[in-house]
Order: structure tokens, then C-alpha cells, then sequence
């Protein structure tokens, strides 16, 4: 028995995720990046994580040509930059929104999260309309704050 697309949409709106923004750098120095809430730690030796991107993705291309990818794990009061990096606007656009440094891989790092890992490809396998990057992570960056959350459509913040 199959289930339709809004089936299944609708039912993991019901997961709440943390929100990051996955960067890369093109192979002619364009900085890329899109806001990606498929993510997750895989193994902690080595230190690996995945991201899962549409296979249509300028995005993805960038990370299969680079070999470098950081996930940037989003503060509490960055919604509206996952909202730039979630919309049409260009990469040029995107990134004069953020303020960046460029991490030990050459992918950039987005500053203000709570945490950046920067990370080398080792793997990618295609999954429906999806590739899953698996990274190995060759540096980290990290700093207090609450974590922005995505939930039922819409950003969520931790009550504490």
C-alpha cells in the first residue's frame, strides 16, 4: 500500500528538527548555500554527519565538485536567515545577509550559530530525488545559545 506525497509531508510535520544552513564553495570561488533541516550525526569516531539535498540542488553539484561541505547550526534569533537561504534569492544575495569566515576546508562558516562543523565529503549516495552527504568533520566551531527549531511549519523556539 502506497501513501500519497501530502500523506507524508503531513506527518513529518509533526517532527520538530533543529534548522541549519548547509555552505559549500564552488569550484570558481562562488560561495553556495541552503537552508537544510535533513541532518544528522552518524558516527563520533570517526567524526562523521550527513545532510541530505535535491539531486537539482546548484548546491549539491558544488559539494560533489568541491569535496567540502559545512553545516552551521542555526541561534534562535536566525530566522530570517534561514528564511534568505531557504528562498529564491540569489547565492550573491544570500550571503551579503551573513557575515562569514572561511573554515580549514575553504567552505564558508557562518557566523552567529550555535555551532559550525566543517566538514569533507567521503560519501554520497542518491536516494530518490535526494543526495545523502556523509562528512567527515575536520573542525568545529561552537558557541552557547539556543538552538532555532523547525516545527509544523514554522520556527520554534525553546521555552527555558
Amino acid at each position: 500500500m502506497s501513501i500519497s506525497q501530502d500523506e507524508f509531508k503531513q506527518a513529518l510535520r509533526r517532527w520538530a528538527s533543529g534548522v541549519t544552513i548547509v555552505t559549500t564553495k564552488a569550484g570558481d570561488g562562488q560561495l553556495l548555500g541552503m537552508t537544510v533541516s535533513a541532518f544528522s550525526s552518524v558516527s563520533a569516531e570517526p567524526p562523521l554527519v550527513l545532510v541530505c539535498i535535491n539531486q537539482n540542488s546548484t548546491s549539491a553539484d558544488a559539494i560533489i565538485e568541491s569535496g567540502v561541505f559545512a553545516v552551521n547550526i542555526l541561534e534562535a534569533g536566525q530566522a530570517d536567515l534561514s528564511g534568505s537561504f531557504a528562498s529564491s534569492k540569489t547565492p550573491e544575495e544570500r550571503f551579503a545577509e551573513a557575515q562569514c569566515s572561511e573554515g580549514v576546508t575553504g567552505a564558508p562558516l557562518l557566523d552567529g550559530c550555535t555551532a559550525n562543523l566543517d566538514c569533507a565529503l567521503v560519501q554520497k549516495v542518491q536516494a530518490g530525488s535526494h543526495w545523502v552527504f556523509v562528512g567527515e568533520v575536520q573542525a568545529v566551531r561552537s558557541q552557547d545559545g539556543a538552538p532555532l527549531l523547525y516545527f509544523d511549519g514554522g520556527y520554534r523556539n525553546i521555552q527555558q
